[in-house]
């Protein structure tokens, strides 16, 4: 019996130790999760799908938060109310962050930083001038900027912001500094950056779709979720300077076919890029008169192209060009442009072409033909290729250019030169050979 009491103290003050030692590893919290994703560039349907699916999954996983990273200069009303509209039925709060410095949540992203329940801006970012623009760069109908004031208003009273403000941002255009939009009640914040903003917002009481709901995010663990491949690439291409790029280059291509038929490549090719351009066009603030200065630069280049040394039409076409490229979208929305520098190369290769390639070929045209070149005429050959109605053909054991006088000539059919324009031989089909020619 004395020994079984310090047995029972031995074994209870065992006991003790073990239960001390595992008491803060079963009550510890543990970290809050946050998903971060990112609004960056013009706001489409490919931005949008991939913002309405990471808030979905966050959902689903039972994150404390998702951090949405905004710097944007607009876009579609449709892709905006998509991501609207995801953030109002997270049952998670949706935590929206201007940044970093040099930023700007505009036009849609104004509605965007609305509806967010928490929001922050850094310092030397903006946000504002949510006026709808139509394609043309005028104002869209008094209709549609008074459903957008009401959404904007709608949406700002939702999270207790100034909703006069909100209004007068799309009716008047009107822009904050960062600053000023947390001294006038549209941001909740400042935060230089996406950490600080995690550590401010911790701890606030907000409304969700799930119904009120602690903020915890002091500490988080931040999971970045990548848009992927396809939707970057996409993405990537709602930018100002390829829009003006691809619309270019695609109306060049089908002058050349137009020009040239029978070639189809730079015809399918053109196509593609008008149909990219087009739709970006459909994305970006485009007016309609840029389009068609363009449009009437790439008509005065096929002219002097057919009709080179003229002079005025190369350069009615440059000032075109360049005027129509400045022109191209609405200078009030902040940050969409063509570059100037890009206007400036595209507007340098177009002159050097015309002045130095096409003047090139034009003198070569006119050069004495080489002696003996008219015995060619009268002789027979074969086609290389399909003469549909330009090629190749093989006469006298040399290449030539060669112009079928009518119709199409497929290859490989016999050929007689019927004359020669410079060094360019015109041809008919011509009696069959009693030798086969070698291939090119």
């Amino acid at each position: 019996m004395r020994m079984r009491w310090p047995v029972v103290a031995l074994l209870g003050s065992s006991l003790l130790a073990v239960w001390a030692a595992g008491a803060p590893a079963q009550t510890a919290p543990a970290a809050p999760t946050v998903t971060a994703l990112e609004l960056d560039g013009a706001v489409d349907p490919f931005i949008a799908g991939y913002l309405a699916d990471g808030i979905a999954a966050a959902d689903e996983r039972g994150d404390d938060a998702v951090l949405l990273r905004i710097d944007t200069p607009g876009g579609l009303d449709s892709a905006m109310r998509t991501i609207v509209k995801a953030i109002l039925a997270a049952r998670v709060p949706v935590l929206c962050w201007t940044g970093p410095s040099g930023a700007r949540a505009a036009s849609a992203g104004t509605f965007v930083m609305l509806a967010c329940p928490v929001n922050a801006m850094a310092p030397g970012t903006n946000i504002g001038a949510a006026h709808p623009v139509g394609v043309s760069g005028a104002i869209s109908e008094e209709k549609v900027t008074n459903d957008a004031a009401a959404f904007a208003r709608s949406l700002a009273e939702r999270t207790g912001r100034n909703a006069d403000w909100a209004e007068q941002a799309v009716r008047q255009s009107v822009s904050l500094s960062a600053e000023a939009a947390v001294d006038q009640d549209v941001a909740d914040m400042l935060a230089a950056s996406a950490t600080e903003f995690l550590d401010k917002a911790d701890g606030r009481e907000v409304t969700t779709a799930a119904g009120p709901v602690t903020v915890r995010t002091a500490g988080a663990v931040v999971e970045a979720r990548d848009p992927g491949a396809a939707v970057a690439l996409l993405h990537g291409l709602i930018d100002p300077n390829l829009a003006f790029v691809f619309f270019y280059l695609g109306l060049i291509l089908i002058v050349i076919e137009v020009l040239h038929p029978g070639v189809s490549v730079p015809g399918i090719l053109g196509a593609l890029l008008l149909v990219i351009s087009v739709v970006a066009f459909g994305i970006l603030p485009v007016r309609v008169g840029g389009v068609a200065l363009l449009a009437v630069s790439v008509v005065l280049f096929g002219v002097e192209l057919k009709h080179p040394g003229v002079g005025l039409p190369l350069a009615g076409g440059l000032v075109c060009l360049v005027v129509g490229g400045l022109l191209l979208f609405d200078p009030r929305v902040t940050g969409v442009r063509v570059s100037p520098w890009l206007l400036a190369v595209v507007a340098a290769l177009l002159a050097g072409f015309f002045l130095l390639v096409v003047r090139a070929v034009v003198a070569a045209r006119r050069l004495p033909a080489p002696a003996g070149m008219d015995a060619l005429v009268g002789a027979v050959g074969v086609a290389l290729g399909p003469l549909a109605p330009r090629g190749e053909v093989r006469v006298a054991h040399e290449r030539w250019s060669a112009e079928a006088a009518r119709g199409t000539i497929p290859a490989g059919t016999p050929v007689r030169v019927v004359r020669r324009e410079g060094l360019k031989l015109i041809v008919e089909p011509g009696p069959s050979l009693p030798w086969q020619p070698k291939g090119p």
